[in-house]
């Protein structure tokens, strides 16, 4: 991992700079049976554009392909994640009660106050998740690595938390977003593609 150093001006940001993590917990009577689970959106762009001395002049934007959601890691459970288990958790994650990722294909946050400082900051924007709008903290660390995480409830948005075993076995409806920032690339204008 290389260092970040915030610096002024427009940052690119997406999976060449960085990872943006999902990570669920279970719940229910049935809860070990199933996997604490660490999603990677593998196609998502933004841009941040960074000042320094005036915070609340500083803006983030992202935008996340809901298809590119893949699971990386399952935790706990009877029996390890297999590979077709990831494979279902994919289609299961794009199904219509959850993210319907055929009518909307992306997830958006752009923030709308920024405070603190480079070591300590508070990034509070409208996450847009299936048509439906919400704000959101996200709280972050300008340490080594640059990273910051913030606590969304499925519900809001209108995602029903996987069920399973008539409910005895469920994600909880808060799922954790984290994010972790390995370089800062300057923005040179121009289009972006997600990715």
């Amino acid at each position: 991992m290389s260092d970040v150093i915030l610096t002024d001006g427009n940052h690119r940001l997406g999976p060449s700079t960085g990872r943006l993590l999902i990570k669920t917990s279970r719940t229910g009577l049935g809860r070990k049976a199933g996997h604490d689970l660490t999603i990677e959106a593998t196609r998502w762009s933004g841009d941040a554009m960074v000042v320094l001395g005036d915070p609340e002049k500083s803006s983030v934007t992202v935008t996340v392909e809901t298809g590119s959601l893949d699971v990386r890691e399952g935790k706990g459970g009877l029996k390890p994640l297999t590979d077709a288990d990831r494979a279902e958790i994919k289609r299961t994650l794009g199904s219509e009660a959850l993210l319907h990722t055929a009518r909307h294909p992306v997830i958006t946050f752009s923030s709308t106050r920024i405070a603190g400082t480079p070591q300590s900051f508070e990034i509070t924007g409208d996450l847009t998740i299936k048509g439906r709008t919400h704000p959101v903290t996200v709280h972050g660390a300008g340490d080594v690595p640059l990273h910051g995480w913030a606590t969304v409830t499925q519900s809001a948005w209108g995602i029903k938390p996987y069920s399973t075993f008539l409910g005895a076995l469920r994600l909880a409806d808060e799922v954790r977003i984290e994010f972790e920032m390995t370089q800062l690339k300057p923005a040179t204008g121009g289009g972006q593609s997600l990715g």
